[in-house]
């Protein structure tokens, strides 16, 4: 089975009402700026926000039937595999709300459409195998061929689950400059604007740092390289721990409380960051339980990003 480290390390899930402010859009994102239509920018953002959740549920689901298959196999061939993983399928309900592509993704949209079928597909397949597995296991077949369905059945899931993978990140590739521009219609003359814009900052800065330690979890780990992308994550939550939230229209006060807790978060990923540095320094490699801890501090950030932007 391919190593999944863990999604975060992958992908970045940021949910999208206001925000960005990229200048190098695409030929694309100009496109929908110059339109300036505020209903085919809600579309587009839409439409990411529903991709993003379903991926990233999508994603933990798979990742815990690629853990159950593997444990399968192993417990089909006689292996010692005392208690099997239990795998709840995942409540997707941002899937059921796409029933499109949007027109404003232009000349792309038939290539997301694709890559969106794509995913559609292997979701489904990858359920119907897990299944498959599941009743092979229950009823204990594998006592009659001796843990072969299991390994095929395994090999199968995991295909699927690369071409899922695949497809999703193209995704995530293509919608990102049309929903980069779409993100600039919304924002314009938004309240909120000098906020959103500097925690989208710290976020692609941790982004990067996100990218680093992946590559490094996977080869070797680069005290230099990291210590870098530390210290330009730390000048960006600095600067937007510093803001005082003074927006004045109450409809927004609420979002104080939100901006501060990213903030808390953010600060607090920092914690989490040199303690990964220290500990890998000495052994030239980044831990299991480091990268764990990386993960859940990471989705505490992101998660209360996307509750202040939404």
């Amino acid at each position: 089975m391919r190593k999944i480290i863990v999604l975060a390390m992958a992908l970045t899930f940021t949910s999208v009402s206001v925000i960005s402010c990229k200048k190098d859009v695409s030929k694309l994102g100009k496109s929908v700026l110059n339109l300036g239509s505020a209903n085919e920018a809600n579309a587009i953002i839409d439409f990411n926000n529903n991709f993003l959740d379903s991926y990233k549920s999508t994603s933990k689901h798979i990742e815990n039937i690629l853990k159950y298959a593997d444990e399968a196999s192993v417990k089909a061939k006689g292996g010692d595999v005392m208690i099997m993983p239990v795998v709840i399928g995942a409540m997707d309900f941002s899937f059921g709300k796409i029933k499109e592509i949007p027109s404003g993704f232009g000349k792309d949209k038939s290539a997301i459409e694709a890559d969106f079928n794509t995913y559609k597909a292997k979701r489904e397949s990858i359920e119907k195998k897990f299944e498959e597995l599941k009743s092979y296991m229950n009823s204990e077949d594998y006592k009659d061929d001796k843990g072969a369905k299991a390994d095929a059945i395994t090999k199968d899931i995991e295909t699927e689950a690369q071409a899922l993978f695949t497809s999703g990140e193209n995704i995530v590739a293509k919608i990102k400059p049309a929903t980069d521009a779409a993100e600039e219609v919304i924002l314009k003359d938004h309240p909120m604007k000098e906020y959103i814009i500097s925690s989208k900052n710290v976020m692609n800065a941790l982004d990067a740092n996100i990218d680093v330690l992946d590559k490094q979890y996977s080869g070797k780990f680069n005290e230099a390289e990291a210590q870098k992308k530390y210290d330009e994550l730390a000048k960006a939550v600095e600067a937007n721990s510093k803001l005082e939230f003074t927006v004045k229209d109450p409809q927004y006060s609420y979002k104080k409380t939100l901006f501060e807790s990213f903030n808390k978060n953010a600060s607090g990923f920092l914690d989490t960051y040199r303690k990964v540095i220290r500990d890998s320094k000495g052994t030239g490699t980044i831990s299991d339980s480091d990268i764990q801890q990386i993960d859940s501090s990471y989705e505490s950030v992101l998660n209360s990003y996307n509750s202040f932007v939404k």
